[in-house]
């Protein structure tokens, strides 16, 4: 339990009624959830305002209500805190309950269209390989050290996310990293969090069915650099494009990396195979398990985090080398009968792009052929499935469309989206197999050896989302069944 007054005392409060002289039980943003005593946040959702279950969390017990408006019944019983956003508020107030554990952390923030979950992943592999204790939120999955929790999405909400900081606090962790989405920073779901850094990767065109516009979804990246403080850094891909556009309003200290031209740090490919990469890095060279230009865009930014965290370089270096590539992110499965497969998470125009000029970079000089397997979610931005069947089309011998997470759409309906994008030369070298396990079958019966297989898209998930049902469904696991069956 808390004190009312004692919560309050973190966040800007325009008008209260009632008295702050309570104990309160617990923070609640979800009506269902509130008990006698609960302090209630009335957020306005995407797709639900909080305002409107104010009457029934008074019934339920609520002893306070933090609103952006009042309602028109006031209760005796029941404190009302207005302020100028509630979702800003419960971030705060989130922190407070939770003691502010992230000023108990140093806290990395990573965001980016492409390469959040590995650059994340890996800063927290870092700090353990360093000797430090550590934590990750990430779309993969959640750890406290070695307590593995499942993650639900990207970000967690404000109450989710500082009572997860707050166990890497009581399990002894003093450094955490996390993937900030464009989502989590435009609903404020970081709001009151310390940073002791942020991170940005590259930005492309995603999730326009949320943000309406590219503007806005540049600008909902950006939030998270303007709050950043000024003891924070603030580290930036140099060559994309809109890396110093992020930067424009932070207070924190920049740094930049970059492959191309002049930056803090510098990285160059010295040779690239499937299996690995040989890098300079600050004139340095290391060997390391990962393969492609933006995977030496994610090492370059973990080596600048980590010697901004104030880690010895050199051992850094060698930590390096000890790092593995992130589940479902260009991973690869070698068949005995000479064809691999990829893994990879790609599922927006730019990140096929990325993995097949890879593949094409490390088979260049070969017979080897690439076959790409691909589809596209359902209820989500469709602008991008016709680039998206485009951009594997060019980049690949043969290309299989298929179901990705059709969720509320006709999967066949996706698949006709994606093929508007091809021209007539692309279509004869297309297949559409709605049924994936059926797609990946295919592709690897065609495949022969020196051949790759990328089967793009879907990564870590172990499921396929269809009319709100999730069902089992691991592109490893079949690859790898469809490989001994061969």
């Amino acid at each position: 339990m808390k004190s009312l007054s004692d919560l309050l005392s973190a966040i800007t409060v325009e008008e209260i009624i009632g008295s702050d002289s309570k104990e309160i039980t617990s923070i609640e943003c979800d009506s269902r959830k509130i008990k006698l005593g609960s302090l209630f946040v009335a957020v306005r959702g995407y797709n639900v305002d909080g305002h409107k279950f104010i009457p029934l969390v008074t019934l339920a017990g609520a002893a306070a209500i933090v609103c952006e408006e009042l309602p028109e019944r006031l209760e005796s019983n029941v404190t009302y805190i207005r302020v100028a956003n509630s979702a800003v508020a419960l971030g705060y107030l989130a922190s407070q309950w939770w003691g502010n554990p992230s000023r108990k952390l140093k806290l990395v923030g990573v965001t980016g269209t492409n390469g959040k979950t590995t650059t994340a992943t890996l800063i927290y592999e870092m700090a353990r390989l360093m000797g430090h204790k550590a934590g990750l939120l990430s779309t993969v999955c959640n750890y406290i050290e070695d307590e593995k929790v499942p993650a639900t999405q990207t970000t967690p909400g404000a109450l989710e996310l500082n009572e997860l900081l707050h166990r890497m606090v009581v399990a002894g962790c003093t450094y955490a990293a996390m993937e900030v989405s464009s989502h989590a920073a435009h609903q404020h779901r970081i709001a009151g969090l310390h940073f002791a850094g942020g991170i940005f990767s590259n930005l492309t065109r995603d999730h326009l069915d949320y943000h309406g516009t590219v503007d806005a979804y540049i600008s909902a990246k950006k939030m998270f650099f303007d709050q950043l403080p000024k003891d924070a850094f603030a580290l930036v891909n140099a060559d994309d494009s809109h890396g110093m556009v992020m930067v424009q309003n932070t207070m924190a200290k920049v740094y930049t990396y970059s492959l191309r031209q002049q930056a803090d740090f510098m990285t160059k490919i010295v040779e690239s195979r499937l299996d690995g990469t040989l890098l300079s890095i600050n004139s340095r060279e290391v060997e390391v398990m990962f393969t492609g230009r933006f995977n030496a865009y994610n090492l370059t930014a973990v080596y600048g985090a980590s010697t901004l965290l104030g880690w010895d370089a050199d051992e850094v270096l060698v930590n390096m080398s000890k790092l593995v590539p992130v589940a479902g992110r260009f991973q690869t499965i070698h068949g005995a009968n000479g064809v691999s497969a990829i893994v990879d998470y790609a599922h927006t125009p730019d990140a096929l792009v990325n993995v097949l000029d890879t593949i094409r970079d490390v088979l260049s000089g070969t017979d080897g052929e690439i076959i790409t397997v691909v589809g596209a979610g359902g209820n989500r931005d469709k602008g991008k499935r016709p680039q998206m069947a485009a951009e594997s089309a060019r980049r690949s011998n043969r290309v299989i469309l298929t179901s990705d997470n059709p969720r509320d759409e006709v999967p066949e309906d996706i698949i006709h989206d994606m093929e508007a994008g091809l021209d007539e030369e692309m279509r004869r070298r297309t297949l559409s197999i709605t049924d994936r396990r059926e797609a990946i079958r295919t592709a690897l019966m065609l495949a022969k050896s020196g051949d790759v297989v990328l089967v793009a898209g879907k990564g870590h998930e172990n499921y396929q989302e269809v009319k709100g049902v999730k069902h089992h469904f691991d592109d490893r696991e079949t690859v790898l069944e469809i490989f001994k069956s061969l």
